[in-house]
């Protein structure tokens, strides 16, 4: 489908997610998750469909000579479909946010006032590459009782179209109305610039991919954004640490995998530390082939280190997101030198201190200023499925409503009730 006249055509998605909205809000859990396991036996049964679908998609791309990795992101293997089916059923399993009321108490006047968790009614989600976010997208749509107008990539188009007709279907088998989750079926891009600018039909956008798409959306929509722009993650060796588990979590932190906003992209190391600790980091990077851009005192000691890839580190290093094997190094004076420079340079999405001394511990996750601060544990764990969320829209690093990895909660808001028995104000 590729609809000549997109205001008009997006105004009828528009109008057809508010509708259904309304109607998500207020659908019993038991429908939500019947919707989420017929999801998940569909894409189970429907493994053939699917393959035929996403071979279009990685044809086109091949042929447009987009870089392996690229092509690799588009896959929608059988395992990957395993994965998306049994997200399902975890977030059919799990307890339903919506209607919860908490913190009621009684005033003088009578009355009880407390919050009742809502959805917040319909979202937009435009991302890139991978189709099985499709799924993942849909699935916390339906559990948190929003509707949501997908718009994934042009390269992913024909397999994106398939895992959506499943979902409805899904939602159609439980009785909740398929416009509940709507894909935009046009590659143009002025589709996007519609439904980031649709505060009457749209309450939030997520934007999931690239810095530069993230920026776009930022700078142009005129509904509220959640998102994050970059992932410069750091993890600091205090002073008092233990040595081995240090050199174990940094080393996770940044070569598990090079792409995720998650990977570490600096490392700070105490000076009282630095001759012990970097000559050890210096040779699994080595090995690694993990490129290291120094301040020149860690450079000095880590020049000692056979086969050590060394670049001097500029300013603009110590605020970069490489998702690549390279990492900024730097050695610092003290803890408070070390939480200013994550301050200022962070991107505030992830930062760990690795230490034996818990007042230490205890100052950096209340001081360091990022949506996940974590102590002796590698920033890889910044992920909704590793923190039981069960899975996540996004990473925000905005401080307003959600922050952090976003799940069910942060597809929802809260609002307040009060509960009488006929008191009137005096």
């Amino acid at each position: 489908m590729n609809p000549i006249d997109i205001p008009a055509y997006m105004a009828q998605v528009g109008a057809a997610a508010r509708a259904a909205a309304t109607t998500m809000a207020a659908a019993s859990t038991a429908a939500k998750n019947e919707a989420l396991r017929a999801l998940a036996r569909q894409l189970r049964e429907a493994p053939h469909a699917l393959a035929q679908a996403n071979e279009l998609d990685l044809a086109a791309a091949r042929s447009a000579g987009l870089a392996a990795p690229l092509v690799d992101r588009l896959k929608l293997t059988p395992a990957v479909i395993t994965t998306v089916a049994e997200g399902c059923e975890q977030l059919a399993g799990m307890p339903d946010p919506v209607g919860e009321i908490s913190g009621v108490k009684r005033r003088p006047s009578g009355i009880s006032v407390g919050q009742m968790r809502v959805p917040l009614g319909v979202f937009g989600m435009i991302y890139e590459s991978r189709p099985n976010v499709t799924i993942e997208a849909a699935s916390l749509a339906i559990k948190s009782g929003n509707a949501a107008i997908l718009r994934g990539g042009s390269e992913a188009l024909h397999s994106n179209l398939a895992l959506w007709r499943l979902v409805q279907a899904a939602l159609l088998e439980a009785g909740l109305p398929p416009e509940a989750v709507q894909l935009v079926e046009t590659t143009d891009r002025a589709a996007v610039g519609r439904l980031i600018t649709m505060p009457e039909y749209v309450d939030v956008i997520i934007p999931r991919g690239g810095k530069g798409l993230i920026e776009r959306i930022s700078a142009e929509a005129r509904v509220p954004v959640i998102k994050h722009l970059d992932g410069n993650c750091h993890v600091y060796v205090d002073a008092e640490v233990d040595l081995d588990q240090a050199l174990v979590v940094t080393d996770n932190a940044k070569t598990q995998k090079y792409s995720p906003c998650n990977a570490a992209e600096s490392l700070l190391v105490h000076a009282r530390q630095a001759q012990a600790f970097l000559p050890r980091i210096g040779a699994i990077f080595a090995a690694k082939g993990v490129e290291m851009r120094c301040c020149p005192a860690s450079r000095a000691i880590l020049a000692e280190v056979p086969g050590a890839q060394l670049v001097e580190a500029t300013e603009a290093d110590w605020a970069e997101e490489y998702l690549a094997p390279i990492i900024s190094v730097r050695i610092v004076a003290s803890l408070d030198e070390a939480m200013a420079h994550i301050n200022r340079y962070g991107s505030h999405h992830t930062d760990a201190i690795l230490t034996t001394n818990h007042p230490n511990a205890m100052r950096f996750l209340r001081e360091v200023d990022s949506a996940s601060v974590m102590v002796n544990a590698s920033t890889r764990f910044a992920d909704g499925f590793e923190y039981g969320l069960g899975a996540e829209i996004g990473i925000s690093t905005d401080k307003f409503h959600a922050r952090g990895p976003v799940g069910l909660e942060g597809l929802t808001s809260l609002k307040w009730v009060v509960l009488g028995q006929g008191e009137v104000r005096g």
